[in-house]
């Protein structure tokens, strides 16, 4: 079921293989990776900014989440990486600029 999701975080997520991306979430899907580490699907999660501004970079990308991706119901058995197309990619990078995490 999708829902319209409000991001308000970014956390990195460090993958079993130990590579780590960034994400911008909120409370519940941070609450999800957590939950998926403890499930051993993902090797760790962390926030690294809480609140972030509500820019425009961040509401486009917000827009793209809530158009193709759904919340996971609690018991998942496989952690979801979304995916981003090369310009959702410049996106997220100018949400990371923004916020001085990149």
């Amino acid at each position: 079921m999708k829902s319209h999701e409000t991001l308000t975080l970014i956390e990195e997520i460090t993958r079993n293989d130990g590579t780590k991306y960034f994400e911008i979430s909120n409370i519940t899907q941070n609450g999800r990776a957590e939950l998926a580490a403890q499930r051993g699907l993902i090797k760790e999660v962390r926030i690294l900014q809480l609140n972030i501004p509500r820019s425009g970079s961040v509401i486009e990308y917000e827009n793209y989440v809530n158009e193709h991706f759904e919340m996971p119901a609690e018991n998942f058995t496989h952690f979801t990486e979304w995916n981003k197309t090369p310009q959702i990619q410049k996106v997220v990078a100018q949400i990371l600029r923004e916020n001085h995490i990149a």
